[in-house]
């Protein structure tokens, strides 16, 4: 099969631009009012609301041209005669020249739309009567419209979106109308309780979840275009912000007092009961039989789980579906934003977000929705960190790897050898939440800057209260492809805990950045976050029922790290870091078996944990190790 990029050289000029001029190369240049008609209407759905929708139609009317739906509680940026940037109206500026009747629409309850409001709203499946609506029957609802009412299109439909708009591209992917061909579904979230945006593994992701309910949840009296005003924290420091708030149970009353009832779903149900597992979208993805595009970042602190379980979930249930699944070096939406060549003090050597604008989302939709070029990709397009480059697999993951497990020694060591039969001990140390482990060095309230999934790790190495271990400079590569699973023994002298898991990239002590870095530290020694997962003990078997741990009774305890893409250098070290809190990415655990929800100040009591690694238990991670074969290049 031929590569992708040669495909894209096939097709390259395979589709005319009819309404841009081909020096017009950047997003800056581009002026949308030129060469766009802009129309709002106010859309009904079957049950009367109605949802203000912005029509993008090109000027130039001598071709019939393609729908594209973007649906947002974020707002679709501009209202009346005002123009949305380039950027907030389509995945590429390649599309924008190319040319398709560009729709983006506020979702019910948001913004100028009618409507209530509600998070993560329940699949109808799951509701109840015949006229029940969802996010899935107001897509099929407002396609059926354009189609109805609009002029110059082709009959064929795409959607698209990153987020929480990625969210909405997935509803519409459900019981879709038959005129939709092509979905990209960007970053988004699936299981609000297992591993996107909100929790992971039962672990509450505080400072995430406090700015966004502050932000995008508040009730309204009336649809507006109005942004809600900032949240004023009171300091630039969010770990002091959250530390002096108190515990997780008195920031509703102090700050939301009841007027954000997302909030009120987090403190009413703080186990994986009904309310979370009717928001879990992987059951609702049967009979998907249009073709999928699925983007995901490797250092995606909000939504990593929710674009590789729902790639997965569709290939376990559509097996013929035509699904591409697509990770790049990037934070969150940061291949929609911004050029991809950095994160943090990282450099990736290309501009890896034109590429995927340009080789392709692009090609996808040109393809599936005007017909043209040669989309002929490969199961999965991703990104190689360490080696930074592209690779093309026909499965993700990739089917020629080896799991291998690296094993805690004593010392600090990390190893692929097996401990001893003589190797008997545990290394532990003194968790208090009352003095928690930092989760960045940044100094920032709300959304914090995103770059803390990459970011140097040596300042937590130096904690007391945070576990080291490091390999031998390695001697040849290593590449990992493919999830990673933390399999842990451990003990303490409480009855609930979490335990962070993180796998490292430590650079050898002479590595000089190359000429073009914008690193703010010196990269010689430095300690790249590859990736780190939580566990909150209570839900190690269940996380419907939460079980107490025994205090000081070895419990073994299995999580995934999700998947990665990236090569250890020769020259470079393994390291594994071990904790029990990251502040305020996380509430803190009062490290007592209850619920979290409802703790007091002095609830919240030090406790020693203990990570064993003798041959009984052997603490390690599971490694999915390349041998090399099967790539396509």
């Amino acid at each position: 099969m031929k590569s992708l990029v040669f495909q894209i050289v096939l097709v390259a000029f395979a589709m005319t631009a009819p309404i841009l001029l081909a020096a017009e190369n950047s997003a800056e240049s581009f002026d949308v009012k030129e060469h766009y008609d802009k129309t709002e209407v106010m859309i009904p759905m079957r049950d009367g609301v109605k949802l203000l929708t912005a029509i993008y139609t090109p000027k130039n009317r001598t071709q019939r041209y393609p729908i594209l739906l973007y649906r947002t509680p974020y707002s679709i940026g501009a209202y009346g005669e005002d123009y949305v940037a380039p950027a907030k109206l389509a995945p590429s500026l390649e599309m924008l020249a190319e040319g398709y009747i560009f729709v983006s629409q506020d979702l019910r309850g948001t913004y100028k739309s009618e409507g209530q409001f509600e998070v993560l709203r329940v699949n109808r499946q799951k509701g109840s009567g015949a006229m029940s609506t969802d996010e899935s029957t107001d897509a099929y609802d407002t396609i059926d419209w354009l189609l109805e009412n609009l002029d110059d299109h082709n009959g064929r439909v795409g959607q698209w979106g990153v987020s929480y708009a990625g969210w909405t591209t997935v509803q519409g992917m459900i019981d879709a109308h038959p005129a939709l061909k092509a979905s990209s579904p960007q970053a988004s979230p699936s299981d609000m309780f297992i591993g996107d945006d909100w929790h992971h593994n039962g672990a509450f992701r505080l400072t995430y979840a406090f700015a966004w309910m502050n932000y995008a949840a508040q009730e309204r009296s009336k649809p507006t275009q109005v942004q809600p005003e900032p949240f004023d924290y009171g300091t630039p420091w969010g770990y002091e912000f959250f530390l002096n708030a108190g515990p997780t149970s008195d920031l509703n009353k102090k700050f939301f007092g009841g007027g954000v009832p997302g909030w009120e779903g987090f403190i009413e149900h703080p186990n994986y009961d009904e309310y979370w597992q009717r928001r879990n979208v992987l059951q609702y993805l049967d009979n998907i039989e249009h073709p999928i595009l699925n983007v995901a970042g490797w250092f995606d602190a909000e939504d990593f789980y929710g674009p590789v379980s729902i790639y997965q979930e569709i290939e376990r249930r559509n097996p013929v579906n035509q699904s591409t699944f697509v990770s790049g070096p990037w934070k969150h939406g940061a291949w929609h934003r911004e050029r991809g060549s950095s994160l943090g003090d990282i450099q990736f050597g290309s501009e890896t977000s034109d590429y995927f604008k340009k080789h392709i989302v692009t090609p996808f939709f040109r393809y599936h929705l005007k017909g043209g070029g040669d989309w002929n990709p490969p199961e999965a397009i991703v990104f190689e960190t360490g080696r930074n480059r592209w690779r093309n697999f026909d499965q993700w993951p990739p089917p020629d790897v080896e799991v291998r497990k690296l094993y805690f020694h004593s010392g600090g060591r990390l190893s692929f050898d097996e401990p001893d039969a003589q190797m008997i001990g545990n290394d532990e140390y003194v968790s208090d939440p009352n003095k928690p482990v930092p989760f960045t060095t940044d100094i920032s309230v709300g959304f914090p800057g995103h770059t803390w999934m990459i970011e140097d790790q040596r300042l937590t190495s130096t904690r007391t209260d945070v576990l080291v271990y490091e390999s031998e400079v390695l001697t040849e590569d290593i590449t990992i492809a493919g999830p990673i699973l933390a399999n842990l023994f451990v003990s303490s002298t409480g009855t609930d805990a979490d335990f962070f898991v993180k796998l490292i990239d430590v650079h050898p002590g002479d590595y000089v950045a190359p000429a073009s870095s914008t690193a703010s530290v010196p990269m010689g020694g430095y300690q790249m976050l590859l990736g780190v997962e939580v566990m909150r003990a209570k839900y190690r078997n269940s996380f419907a029922n939460p079980e107490p741990l025994q205090p000081n009774q070895v419990t073994p305890l299995s999580f995934h790290i999700w998947d990665k893409f990236h090569t250890f250098k020769k020259g470079h070290r393994i390291m594994v870091q071990v904790h029990s809190s990251w502040f305020p990415a996380y509430d803190r655990n009062p490290q007592q078996f209850m619920d979290i929800y409802q703790a007091d100040a002095g609830d919240y009591r030090k406790a020693v944990q203990s990570i064993y690694r003798s041959t009984a238990s052997p603490s390690h991670l599971a490694l999915p190790i390349m041998v090399q074969k099967g790539a396509r290049q």
